[in-house]
């Protein structure tokens, strides 16, 4: 019978790299690594097929939670039993739940966006949102619609950050991610292969939503939480929208405008 791994010290390479990954973007993306916390999300990365690289757990989180940890062992390369104190001392969470992955990102697609996206899809852009709890929570949402994937710009907050992984409830996945660096250039490439695109705008003089031909083949934009989207991109698209108001608010939450415009992009009729 295989002999347990055991970590016990913070000093320990695996423990500071755990760390560095949860703390610093740049550390994820040029390791092509990011870390997972919690029964839940950590077994239906397992399910999901998401490549396990490590998995930490405590005997407490392996009893507490026996079918995600069964799950997640059996995925896992490697394995470390690690105590209470040193899994919150590497944890992100206050009160970690036992179970913490080390996860390989999935390969970048380096085709031309043109080729990679579903002519007939409905997707949502997102122009330099930088809150991860609102880019979670348009992650969680598209999936739940069934979108054909988000489309982000080089602007955007990280999706492999704790929050936004917490947030995506696993959306993050299974929903195509399409990573682009401009975002006016990646509007004209998507008008040129055929899509729709529509600018979601703070501006009541502009089209109402739910009056435009969204439907297949139709990208929406949602930009910025304190800016919009920048005036380069809105000229670049097809045409804007606007989410009516009857109150006296002169916008909403990124998040709350994302899934108002997901329901009706993914709920009107294909042409």
């Amino acid at each position: 019978m295989e002999r347990e791994k055991e970590l016990v010290s913070r000093e320990n390479p695996l423990i500071r790299r755990t760390r560095r990954l949860l703390s610093s973007a740049r550390t994820r993306r040029e390791e092509r690594l990011y870390i997972l916390e919690g029964a839940r999300l950590c077994a239906d990365a397992a399910a999901s097929g998401v490549r396990i690289d490590t998995l930490l757990y405590t005997h407490r989180g392996a009893q507490v939670y026996p079918e995600a940890f069964q799950r997640v062992s059996a995925a896992a390369a490697v394995r470390y039993a690690v105590p209470e104190a040193l899994m919150r001392y590497a944890a992100d969470t206050d009160s970690p739940q036992g179970l913490l992955c080390v996860c390989e990102m999935p390969a970048l697609d380096n085709r031309p966006l043109s080729v990679t996206i579903e002519k007939s899809g409905r997707y949502l852009a997102l122009e330099d949102i930088q809150d991860p709890a609102n880019l979670g929570t348009v992650i969680r949402t598209a999936e739940a619609f069934g979108l054909s994937g988000l489309i982000l710009s080089a602007g955007c907050c990280d999706p492999f950050n704790p929050k936004v992984l917490r947030g995506s409830m696993g959306g993050v996945f299974r929903l195509p991610l399409l990573f682009v660096g401009d975002m006016p250039a990646a509007v004209q490439e998507l008008r040129e292969a055929g899509l729709r695109l529509f600018a979601c705008v703070p501006d009541r003089s502009a089209p109402a939503l739910g009056t435009l031909p969204l439907g297949m083949g139709t990208v929406c934009l949602i930009g910025n939480e304190g800016n919009g989207l920048r005036e380069e991109t809105i000229a670049a698209c097809t045409g804007r929208l606007t989410i009516p108001m009857a109150g006296r608010a002169e916008s909403l939450n990124a998040a709350m405008a994302s899934g108002i415009v997901m329901w009706e992009l993914c709920s009107a009729s294909p042409e």
